[in-house]
């Protein structure tokens, strides 16, 4: 099965993934989406299956420039809409494999992902 990963090219814990998957000889297919976008049918996936409030970075700088308007009243609608404007405010990385998902970058969660 095809492990793909979905990120920022410059992003540092993008680049640590990467690394662990590599040092490791995990084959992966790698999505930027800042470059090639992420469409409204797999963010409505991704949060199917972990929630869009997981997926959804309100701890970055992108998300702190949003408008007043914007961050408030949350929902996921909302934040898939926000999230396919600003593909930053998308939580990095995210680690599929068939229908798995995983996001962020803790190792030992990778290590059980990947098995």
């Amino acid at each position: 099965m095809v492990v793909e990963i979905f990120g920022i090219k410059a992003c540092d814990t993008m680049k640590k993934a990467r690394a662990f998957l590599e040092a490791r000889g995990i084959d992966y297919v790698f999505h930027d989406y800042k470059v090639e976008g992420v469409t409204a049918g797999r963010l409505s996936a991704w949060a199917a299956a972990v929630g869009w409030e997981t997926l959804l970075n309100t701890s970055g700088t992108t998300f702190r420039k949003l408008s007043e308007a914007d961050r408030q009243d949350l929902t996921e609608a909302k934040a898939i809409a926000l999230m396919i404007a600003h593909p930053s405010l998308i939580k990095r990385p995210v680690l599929t494999r068939g229908a798995e998902i995983l996001v962020g970058f803790k190792p030992e969660a990778y290590s059980r992902f990947i098995g």
